[in-house]
């Protein structure tokens, strides 16, 4: 039971009801004078949303692991490129 107390919330509903229905995000009571615009508010639950869907899922958890393997293989190759044609110039 709770008495007294009031809070804003904003609510995010699902687009694909699959994983969730709806979130529900408890806004701060000392926003202060430079509080953010709804808009904003609104860009960042959906963002929050966004993160949480890719890392519970497998398909998002595998782009986590996969994508830091493939940018440094993707480094480790521009940088052996960069060196053979620095110190053995053109092989055209």
């Amino acid at each position: 039971m709770v008495k007294g107390v009031t809070r804003q919330v904003v609510v995010v509903r699902s687009p694909d009801p699959k994983l969730f229905d709806q979130a529900i995000f408890l806004l701060r009571e000392n926003l202060g004078p430079q509080a953010p615009s709804e808009r904003e508010i609104l860009r960042q639950a959906q963002q929050i949303a966004d993160d949480y869907i890719l890392s519970a899922t497998p398909r998002g958890r595998r782009r986590s692991v996969l994508q830091p393997f493939l940018y440094t293989l993707l480094g480790g190759a521009a940088a052996s490129v960069f060196w053979t044609l620095f110190f053995f110039g053109p092989l055209w």
